[in-house]
C-alpha cells in the first residue's frame, strides 16, 4: 500500500451466497487519473464498485480509499471519508420530491454548517459546471435522461470531492449526449485534477476518456493497462469483448431439446 495512489484494491474476493463474484482482484488508481473498469454483464464490475464504496463487506483482501483501509475503518472514519468522495449513480438517484437545486444542495446541508445563501450559490455553481445553469427550480421528472445524468454529477461534485465514482455514465443516452458527457468528465479531470473511476461497458466512451482500463470477466481481471495496451491485447477474451464477439453457448439447441424432452417424459 502506498500514499501515491488514490485507490488501492488488493486481492479482493467477494461472494453472493456460495457464488464467487470477484476472484483475487487487484488494481491501483493514481491521483489525477481516470480509470475505466469495464466488462460484460455479470463480469463483477458493479460488485467491485460497491466494495470500493464500502457498501459491501469484503470476504477477503483489502481496499484503501484516499489512504484509508475501509475494511478496518470506524463508522466515523467512513463518514469523514465520504465527504471526499462523489458518486454519480447510473440511474441518477435524484430525489423526486426535491428540485434539481435542492438535490445538489443536499450533501452540503447534510455535511456542512454553511448558511443557506452560500449553499444555494454553491449548488447553482455546480449546476453551471455541468451546463445546467438555470435549471435549479425544475424537478427530476422534468429532465431528460442526459440532464438527469448531469444533475447527478453536479450533486456528486457538491462537496468538491478528491475522488469521483461514475457508474455507467453513457447508459441509455444517445451518442451525442454521451459524447458531451465524456467531454465533461475529461474537463473535470483536467481542470480540477480530480481522480475519477468510471464503470462502463461502452467501448467508445472508455477509449475516449480513460488513462488506463481494467477489464473484468467472470470476476477476474483479464488486463489492466493503457488504452493502447488493451486495444492491442493478445488475450482472446479481451478481443472478444472489444470486437463484441459472442461466446459459444454452454448448451446447444440439440442438447436443450433432448433434456427438455427427457424432463417432460419423467413428468
Amino acid at each position: 500500500m502506498s500514499d501515491d495512489y488514490a485507490l488501492e484494491v488488493d486481492s479482493v474476493t467477494a461472494y453472493y451466497g456460495s457464488r464467487r463474484i470477484l476472484d483475487d482482484v487487484s488494481l491501483r488508481v493514481g491521483y489525477g487519473e481516470i480509470m475505466v473498469i469495464m466488462g460484460g454483464s455479470g463480469s463483477g464490475k458493479s460488485t467491485l464498485l460497491r466494495h470500493m464504496l464500502a457498501l459491501n463487506k469484503l470476504a477477503a483482501g483489502s481496499i484503501r480509499v484516499l489512504g484509508l483501509n475501509i475494511a478496518r475503518a470506524t463508522g466515523e472514519e467512513l463518514h469523514k471519508l465520504r465527504r471526499d468522495i462523489g458518486v454519480a449513480f447510473q440511474s441518477g438517484a435524484l430525489l423526486s420530491s426535491l428540485t434539481v437545486g435542492e438535490n445538489v444542495a443536499l450533501p452540503l446541508r447534510e455535511h456542512t454548517d454553511l448558511n443557506d445563501n452560500i449553499v444555494q450559490i454553491s449548488a447553482k455553481l455546480k449546476l453551471e459546471v455541468v451546463n445546467l445553469g438555470g435549471f435549479d427550480q425544475l424537478y427530476p421528472a422534468q429532465l431528460s435522461g442526459g440532464m438527469i445524468k448531469r444533475a447527478a454529477l453536479a450533486r456528486a461534485l457538491a462537496m468538491d470531492p478528491k475522488l469521483l465514482f461514475f457508474d455507467e455514465p453513457s447508459a441509455g443516452l444517445d451518442p451525442v449526449v454521451s459524447s458531451e458527457l465524456d467531454d465533461l468528465i475529461l474537463k473535470l479531470r483536467n481542470s480540477l485534477k480530480m481522480t475519477i473511476v468510471v464503470v462502463t461497458h461502452e467501448l467508445e466512451s472508455a477509449f475516449k476518456i480513460a488513462d488506463r482500463i481494467t477489464v473484468l470477466d467472470h470476476g477476474r481481471i483479464l488486463i489492466s493497462g493503457t488504452v493502447d495496451e488493451v486495444r492491442n491485447s493478445t488475450i482472446a477474451r479481451v478481443q472478444d469483448l472489444l470486437q463484441r464477439r459472442s461466446r459459444p453457448s454452454e448448451l446447444s439447441a440439440d442438447d436443450y431439446l433432448e433434456r427438455l424432452t427427457a424432463h417432460v417424459k419423467r413428468a
